[in-house]
């Protein structure tokens, strides 16, 4: 009897080391099959993208796989044009051919335009001078892969990693019919921006405008995407149909120079700056509200009123030289190919 039991209960142990062994493999059979991130960051960001729109995690990952980090944009980012002083930065800009072209593409385009401009409360010459600025009237569009340069900024660059993040989270959520192809064939800026006027994906996504009716919101390809987008973004972001852009000051001798402030809104009645020493070169109405902006120029300092219009505009970009880049290449547009009365 003790032989049997002893037999009986020495069985289970005879078979412990297989169990033992198939359990062990186990966790090697998950890791074997667990994706191995190609960017750091990579995995958490596929989980989140997949939660949000029912994505296929492989195809998210195949798609970031492929996305190469390019030390090009990481080098570009760092050096902006917005960098140079306003005396070297206007050149760039307000030259003879980008007028011109700019006169021309206004005429080209002229019907569409003032359609959109009447619609949206916006001059048709802004709406082609960011054109102008960002892609010489689409021209110039950007070589980057938009995926590599986001993927590149996002995992990356420290410095502004949530921003880009988020714009690559953007990217990947955005459906098909808001982008100009499929994903990892699309190109633009260094900084993932793309179309003729240079929207981030959250923009194609808040702002975008399926103008043509063809149901795709189209950056690259339709004329009527492309303005209405930009008209809709100004009016979003507080566009004041038929307000000023920006007015010269005369500064008097005792003046101090303003300081920077963190925006460009407008802070103060015009008339307060007149008070400080800052007179305006043409007729404002001293109670509407404005900034003071200061440009060194070719022959030294500028002084400029700006209104609520000129902050919209910084806020497509947040430099005050490209503002006004884009206020003044859109007035002499305006001049050279004439149009609708100023709204």
């Amino acid at each position: 009897m003790d032989e049997v039991l002893t037999a009986r209960r020495a069985r289970p142990a005879r078979h412990l080391p297989r169990l033992a062994g198939a359990l062990i493999g186990i966790p090697l059979l998950f890791a074997a099959s667990a994706h191995a991130e190609t960017h750091p960051g990579q995995d958490a960001l596929v989980r989140e993208v997949a939660k949000d729109t029912g994505k296929s995690k492989a195809s998210l990952n195949a798609l970031l796989d492929n996305a190469k980090k390019q030390q090009a944009i990481l080098d570009a980012i760092s050096r902006p044009a917005e960098g140079k002083p306003w005396r070297d930065y206007r050149p760039i800009f307000l030259t003879e051919q980008r007028i011109a072209a700019g006169a021309a593409f206004y005429e080209e385009h002229r019907a569409l335009l003032d359609g959109i401009g009447r619609k949206y409360g916006v001059p048709p010459e802004y709406i082609v001078a960011i054109v102008g600025v960002e892609t010489f009237y689409g021209k110039n569009t950007g070589k980057w892969k938009v995926i590599d340069a986001l993927t590149t900024l996002a995992f990356y660059y420290p410095k502004r990693a949530p921003f880009f993040r988020e714009q690559l989270k953007t990217l990947l959520e955005l459906p098909s019919n808001h982008l100009g192809g499929p994903v990892d064939t699309l190109t633009g800026s260094y900084a993932g921006a793309q179309g003729w006027g240079q929207f981030m994906p959250s923009s194609i996504r808040d702002w975008g405008v399926d103008y043509d009716h063809d149901g795709r919101i189209d950056m690259k390809g339709s004329m009527g995407d492309i303005f209405a987008s930009i008209a809709n973004y100004f009016v979003e972001h507080g566009w004041e149909r038929g307000g000023p852009v920006a007015a010269r000051a005369q500064p008097d001798t005792r003046v101090r120079a303003p300081d920077v402030p963190k925006d460009w809104r407008p802070v103060a009645p015009v008339e307060s700056f007149v008070a400080d020493g800052f007179a305006p070169v043409q007729h404002l109405n001293p109670g509407r509200d404005a900034q003071l902006v200061r440009l060194d120029g070719p022959s030294g300092d500028e002084y400029w009123f700006t209104f609520q219009n000129f902050y919209v505009i910084t806020t497509y970009n947040r430099s005050p030289m490209y503002a006004m880049a884009v206020n003044q290449l859109a007035q002499a547009i305006r001049e050279r190919a004439g149009g609708p009365a100023p709204r």
